[in-house]
Parts: C-alpha cells; structure tokens; sequence
C-alpha cells in the first residue's frame, strides 16, 4: 500500500491552484469538475508520479469547521520536506507569502510555518537528525 492523495481543505480552489503553483512551487496534476464538484491536485515536481495534494473546497461544514479550528490552534494543515528550508524560506517568501515562523530549530529539523491564504498553515521542515 502507498498514499497517493492526501487533502487539504481551501476556501477558494483557483486562489488555492494561484498559490501552491506559483508561490510554492507545485505542478497542476489533475483539474477536473462534475457539476458543482471539482477535483482539483497538485504534485511536487520533484516527483510528479508521487503523492498528489488534492485542494478541496472547504463547502462542508464540518471540513470549515476542522480547518478553522486547526488554524486558531496553530496547527499546520500539511507538512512539506524540503532539503533547505532556509533557501526554500527566502524563495517562498520572495514570492509574497506570509510567514508565521521564520526557520526554527526544533528537535530533529528546522520548521518554518506560512500561511496558505486559504485558510491553512504549511509547515516547511528540513530534517537535521536523519
């Protein structure tokens, strides 16, 4: 067995696509719609046969009520590895992105937190102990 969509509740699937293509970095994967429901992904494009993060509209009550809570607690949404946080940082943030924590040293790796303007929060992580 392998993970090959995970999710991320958004309030806007084209202000979504605008942000993790062209601020983060991510590949369009699949865009399609069946009346009013769209199944929109994106993938890294270090590995665009891997794992596909699906931007799902946050229209369910109970999916805005999850995400709005997760973001009052602080707690990030989906975490993306990277094996520079700190350039990664410098380019997302060159890109117009908020960061709520700039590179921290945690146990085990560097933690950077940013707002998706959708109404999550990313956490970046460069490992250090593996």
């Amino acid at each position: 067995m392998k993970i090959k969509v995970t999710r991320v509740y958004v309030d806007d699937q084209d202000k979504a696509l605008r942000f993790y293509t062209e601020v983060l970095g991510f590949a369009k994967k699949t865009d399609f719609s069946q009346g009013p429901f769209r199944w929109l992904t994106v993938a890294s494009p270090e590995e665009p046969d891997g794992t596909e993060l699906h931007l799902a509209l946050n229209d369910n009550p109970a999916a805005k009520a999850y995400q709005q809570a997760m973001f009052q607690q602080g707690q990030p949404a989906a975490m993306f590895y990277t094996g520079d946080v700190q350039g990664d940082y410098e380019r997302i943030q060159a890109h117009g992105a908020a960061f709520t924590m700039p590179p921290t040293e945690v146990t085990g790796s560097t933690i950077a937190m940013l707002n998706d303007t959708c109404g999550n929060l990313i956490q970046v992580t460069q490992l250090t102990l593996w």
